[in-house]
């Protein structure tokens, strides 16, 4: 008899902080809810975000008190599940963990608040998200189950590149799969997030429990995404869910944006600096004749004085300034040939923003600005993949705030086993083995 659930995964992006976030999942949860969806995932870091282009004034050796400020933004986004630095397992679950006094629950009321959404839509959730405990965050994914709340959590293990600068590893024995029973289908289920796919041991843990739902939450925006979704279908004989953030710069926390604002005008700052303190201002030009001539520069920041006369410099696409012509010699370059210079010079310089704003012309700083605001820095490419590779919906491309669904048969997965399991019949237990501190390899109950 078949085994069928209707399963879905949103890209989606983070809102500005948290409760809007949570509003946004509320109702895409439901929106999945009316379509007939029984399972959701949401992206890596869905709630407290992930914080792409931004540095946190790090570079090897130093770190910036701009770069600790953005740090404290991104700590006070993250949310706090009421778990512990070495992570509660079973204590966390259960809820036996330590309570304040005079408080109803551990943490910020997130748990409870998920917890709710499940419950109201009956629909089960898999969400990523940035987790703080004590004075570390972690790269967390959850389970929330309708009838029995968050029946596990599992913290990223090995964050990738200058992730390990904000985010601790979590523990092994939190890749233990979990299961549940949905419309009378029984489901064993695991997540690994974003580059731990690119972990074969890691990857073979999950195998070994005998996981038939398979959960990527991911960042990882590349062509090459999909193939390992594939491979991983295939090898392990599972469904494979992953659900990618697509986010436009605009979408981007202030205190991100703040950065890239800043550094560019650095950089410019310090460019201008450069040319001030390493030689004297100068346009060098040549004639046809290959003759270099040097004409002193001035600041393109002051107003052009003198302009030519008989050009209208309103409708004119070139701003037109007289330049002294430069009696100072030009021993500072090389190869420079003394020619005779007239008293004075018109050059046709690109017109600045005030001169167009009245004329026919766009303003083309503002224009890339714009363009810019709306540039995707990460595209999506969610996606669902059947137990043989085959891709069953997506990869959704540059599409925010959409839900891609599929109806499966949890039997293909059996049915795959015919000819290939790794962790089984196919993996010569008999001469591989592993081993993975603190986590039973062994499938659940």
């Amino acid at each position: 008899m078949p085994k069928k659930l209707t399963l879905a995964v949103v890209q989606s992006h983070t809102r500005p902080d948290v409760e809007a976030t949570l509003d946004a999942l509320a109702s895409i949860v439901r929106k999945a809810a009316r379509s007939g969806a029984h399972l959701i995932l949401f992206p890596e870091a869905y709630l407290g975000g992930y914080p792409r282009t931004c540095s946190f004034g790090s570079s090897v050796g130093a770190r910036t008190d701009n770069g600790r400020e953005q740090f404290l933004n991104y700590f006070h986004s993250a949310i706090d599940l009421g778990d512990t630095p070495s992570g509660g397992g079973d204590q966390w679950v259960d809820r036996k963990l330590e309570i304040r006094k005079g408080r109803e629950y551990r943490g910020d009321g997130t748990r409870e608040r998920l917890e709710a959404i499940a419950r109201e839509t009956r629909m089960f959730l898999v969400l990523g998200l940035v987790e703080r405990a004590g004075g570390s965050l972690y790269c967390a994914a959850v389970y929330i189950c309708p009838t029995y709340g968050c029946i596990g959590k599992r913290r990223k293990v090995m964050p990738t590149g200058i992730e390990r600068l904000i985010w601790a590893q979590g523990s092994p024995s939190t890749l233990r799969a979990v299961t549940t029973t949905i419309n009378g289908v029984d489901l064993t289920l695991a997540s690994a997030i974003c580059w731990e796919n690119y972990m074969p041991l890691l990857r073979f843990s999950l195998y070994s429990q005998n996981v038939n739902l398979y959960l990527a939450p991911t960042a990882d925006a590349r062509d090459t995404w999909l193939p390992l979704m594939q491979t991983i279908a295939l090898e392990g004989r599972c469904f494979v869910l992953s659900a990618n953030q697509c986010v436009r710069q605009k979408s981007l926390p202030p205190w991100i944006r703040s950065q890239t604002s800043d550094s560019k005008h650095e950089a410019s700052k310090d460019s201008a600096e450069f040319g001030k303190k390493s030689r004297r201002r100068s346009v060098v030009t040549k004639t046809e004749d290959n003759h270099e001539i040097t004409w002193q520069s001035i600041d393109p920041l002051e107003p052009p004085s003198n302009l030519a006369n008989g050009l209208d410099k309103t409708t004119s696409p070139l701003r037109f300034s007289q330049i002294p012509a430069d009696d100072e010699g030009t021993e500072d370059v090389e190869n420079a040939v003394s020619t005779q210079a007239p008293k004075s010079h018109v050059l046709a310089l690109p017109a600045s923003t005030d001169a167009l704003q009245s004329g026919p012309s766009s303003d083309p700083a503002s224009s890339a600005l714009k363009d810019e605001d709306s540039d995707f820095v990460c595209r999506g490419g969610s996606c669902i993949v059947s137990p043989t590779g085959t891709v069953l919906a997506g990869p959704l491309w540059e599409a925010e705030d959409e839900i891609l669904t599929a109806t499966v048969d949890f039997e293909d997965c059996e049915r795959g086993r015919l000819d290939l399991d790794v962790a089984g019949s196919y993996g010569r237990m008999d001469s591989f083995e592993l081993k993975v501190d603190g986590l039973n390899l062994s499938p659940p109950p």
